[in-house]
C-alpha cells in the first residue's frame, strides 16, 4: 500500500531501522535514532542501487514521490541517477569556488603574462581596481550564477556617481573575465553581450594641449622658470624633446639610456603597443638627461619618486607642475606634449608622415609594412628629432619664426 502523509508523521524509532515502502521503489527508513529518509531502490546493469531523496520532514511525502519520479526520468535515459547527484554536487562545490573575484583575478594574472599582448603595469593596475570596484555586489558570486541584471545594476552603481567612462570600461572588463570563464569550461555563456547599449556613452574629451607655435614659445619658457622639485623640471624640460607616452617617460631607467649612441630604448614591456621603441636622443635632450643624471643616476629611474627611488615619480606629477604654472587641464597636459609635436611636425611640411607616427610610436596592424616603415624612416627620425630640438629651441628664445609650412623639404 501506498504511504501517507499521516502513516508518515506517526511512524516511531525502533530497536533496529526499518523501512515504510511507498511505490515505485520509493520508501522510509527509519532509524534507531528516529531520524527519518527517504529512499528510492532501483537497478542498473541488473545491480540493486539506493538514491537518497532527503530527510523527512523537511521533504514531504509530495516531494520526495516528485524527486522519485524525477529520478525514474534520468534512469529511463539511460543515466544512473546516483552518479547524477554526484556530478551536479561536485559542479556545484566546483561552481562555488569558482567566483567572479577569483576567476577575475585568474584573468588578470593571465593578461599580466600575455607574451606580446600583456598589459603594462599601469594598465594592469587600472584594469585590477576597475574589476575590484564589483567585489561588493557580484565578486563573492558563483560566476554560473550571475545574470545581466546584476552586472547592470553594479555598474550603474558606478554611472550614478557620474564615472561614464568607468563605468563604459568595467563593463568592457567584466564582460573579458566571462569570455575567459567560456574560454576555460567555466561557464556556458556571457551574459554581459546583451547589455550592449545599456549604459550611458561618455562625451568623448580630448587631451588638453599647446598646439601653436607661439603657445609652445612661452610654454617652454615657463617651464625653465619652474620652481618646484628640480626633478619634475627636467622631466618637463624632456618630456617636449622625446614626446613619448608620460608612463613610458615615468619609468624611463638608466639602463636603457646610451649616451655615447644619443639613444633611448624602451623595453617592450614599457610601451602600449608591446614593442620595444626607440627614441634617438638630440643634444638638447643629452644635456637636461646628463643634468638628471647628476642628480638620480646612475642606477634606478631616471626621474625617481621624491619619497623613494625605488619607484619613478607619480603619474600626476608632471600634471600639477603644469597646474602649477598656470596651465589649466584643458590647455596643457602632460599627455599633450606628443600632440604639440605631432601637430608641430606635420605642420611643417619638412618630415614624411609615417616618419612621424613611427616617432609618436603609434601602431600599424600591418607587421610586414610596420617593418618596412621602422627600417626606412629611421635616419630619417634621426635628423627631425634633431631638427625638432633646434626648432623648439628658436621658440623658446622667442625669435620670430619663419611659417614652417613654406619651409622647404
Amino acid at each position: 500500500m501506498a504511504l501517507t502523509d499521516v502513516a508518515v508523521r506517526k511512524a516511531r524509532p525502533k530497536a533496529k531501522a526499518y523501512k515504510l515502502g511507498d511505490s515505485l521503489g520509493l520508501f522510509l527508513l527509519v532509524q534507531p535514532s528516529g531520524g527519518r529518509l527517504w529512499r528510492m531502490k532501483y537497478r542498473v546493469d541488473g545491480r540493486e542501487k539506493k538514491l537518497g531523496l532527503g530527510t523527512y520532514p523537511e521533504i514531504g511525502l509530495a516531494e520526495a514521490r516528485r524527486r522519485r519520479d524525477a529520478a525514474r526520468e534520468t534512469l529511463a535515459q539511460g543515466k544512473d541517477p546516483s552518479r547524477e547527484k554526484q556530478r551536479e554536487k561536485a559542479r556545484k562545490k566546483l561552481g562555488a569556488a569558482n567566483t567572479f573575484a577569483s576567476i577575475a583575478a585568474e584573468f588578470c594574472e593571465k593578461r599580466k603574462q600575455d607574451g606580446s599582448r600583456a598589459w603594462a603595469p599601469a594598465t594592469a593596475k587600472r584594469c585590477e581596481y576597475l574589476l575590484s570596484v564589483l567585489n561588493s555586489s557580484i565578486g563573492n558570486l558563483p560566476i554560473a550564477d550571475i545574470e545581466p541584471a546584476d552586472i547592470l545594476t553594479a555598474v550603474r552603481r558606478i554611472e550614478s556617481k557620474g564615472k561614464l567612462e568607468s563605468a563604459k570600461r568595467t563593463l568592457q572588463l567584466a564582460g573579458s573575465v566571462f569570455r575567459y570563464a567560456v574560454a576555460t569550461a567555466r561557464l556556458k555563456s556571457d551574459p554581459t553581450r546583451d547589455l550592449r547599449g545599456a549604459l550611458m556613452n561618455p562625451t568623448v574629451t580630448h587631451y588638453g594641449a599647446v598646439l601653436d607655435p607661439a603657445g609652445a614659445g612661452e610654454l617652454l619658457r615657463a617651464i625653465d622658470g619652474y620652481e618646484g622639485q628640480p626633478i619634475t623640471k627636467l622631466a618637463m624640460q624632456l618630456a617636449p624633446h622625446v614626446f613619448v607616452r608620460p608612463g613610458e617617460l615615468r619609468h624611463a631607467e638608466w639602463s636603457e639610456i646610451d649616451f655615447d649612441g644619443a639613444l633611448w630604448t624602451i623595453p617592450a614591456s614599457k610601451t602600449k603597443m608591446r614593442k620595444d621603441h626607440l627614441v634617438p636622443l638630440s643634444r638638447q635632450a643629452i644635456a637636461i638627461l646628463e643634468e638628471a643624471y647628476r642628480l638620480t643616476g646612475p642606477d634606478g629611474y631616471v626621474f625617481p619618486s621624491v619619497r623613494t627611488r625605488r619607484r619613478p615619480m607619480s603619474d600626476n606629477t608632471i600634471n600639477a607642475g603644469l597646474r602649477r604654472l598656470g596651465y589649466t587641464t584643458d590647455e596643457m597636459t602632460a599627455h599633450g606634449f606628443r600632440a604639440m609635436a605631432s601637430t608641430l611636425l606635420n605642420e611643417s611640411g619638412k618630415w614624411n608622415p609615417d616618419a612621424i607616427e613611427r616617432a609618436l610610436a603609434h601602431g600599424d596592424s600591418d607587421k610586414v609594412r610596420a617593418a618596412y616603415h621602422r627600417g626606412a624612416h629611421w635616419k630619417e627620425r634621426v635628423k627631425m628629432m634633431n631638427w625638432w630640438s633646434d626648432y623648439l629651441d628658436q621658440l623658446r628664445q622667442g625669435a620670430e619664426v619663419v611659417p614652417i609650412k613654406a619651409a622647404k623639404r
